[in-house]
């Protein structure tokens, strides 16, 4: 037989736990909510691995020269320097000063010809080797000697303004940029790829000329 007050406890704890657990809220946040996406935020819609690999800048050792020229606008900047990996922070920053400074133009757009979609993890300062791998920080990508960042198109718009706009936005890239436009020869690594001059045409009438001269310089000769 139970006792009233120990059929009380146990009814009023199972009450208790019943509520306890109907009114928690969970306040940790999953491992994926770090990678929500902003509606202005540079970042991948969705990845397949969360984190991944250091990795290098790569270094054009064949002969392509894909993305070294402009493909959208009238003018751009591209990598001089050396390569480097360049953070959604920095891609963001300089394509805001870009976009102030041309605003004034209707009609002018911004085009960004790299994309940071390569998790970047960080541990602490003084820690420990081992446990895994660091947390997610930031998103990067990594960009090669040559390859062209922004381009400004569009709208018609002056040289000294796009070169004023783009110099500013260079200035926020921890690397070295050169400007371009749609005449600018494309560039493998450190070497820029003048096209080849015209050979020179030999016309017809230069050669009967040529050898009607000759024809009367033998004559006199003899």
């Amino acid at each position: 037989m139970f006792s009233l007050s120990s059929l009380s406890r146990s009814v009023g704890s199972r009450v208790g736990n019943v509520s306890s657990t109907s009114h928690r809220v969970a306040t940790a946040l999953s491992p994926l909510s770090l990678f929500t996406r902003g509606r202005s935020q540079l970042a991948p819609r969705q990845v397949q691995h969360i984190k991944r690999h250091k990795g290098r800048v790569p270094i054009p050792t064949g002969g392509s020269t894909k993305g070294t020229t402009l493909a959208y606008g009238e003018w751009g900047i591209r990598i001089k320097g050396n390569g480097a990996r360049l953070s959604a922070k920095q891609l963001t920053t300089a394509e805001e000063v870009i976009k102030k400074k041309i605003k004034v133009i209707k009609g002018c757009k911004v085009y960004l010809r790299v994309f940071p979609d390569i998790p970047v993890c960080i541990k602490g300062n003084e820690t420990r080797m081992g446990k895994g791998k660091g947390t997610f920080e930031f998103w990067a990508t990594r960009v090669p000697t040559g390859r062209v960042i922004f381009e400004i198109g569009g709208a018609p718009i002056r040289e000294e303004l796009a070169r004023d706009a783009l110099r500013q936005a260079a200035d926020k890239l921890p690397t070295l940029m050169e400007f371009i436009d749609r005449k600018t020869p494309p560039r493998l690594g450190n070497l820029v790829l003048h096209p080849p001059k015209p050979s020179k045409v030999v016309v017809p009438e230069l050669l009967v000329e040529a050898a009607q001269s000759d024809v009367q310089l033998q004559s006199t000769a003899v």
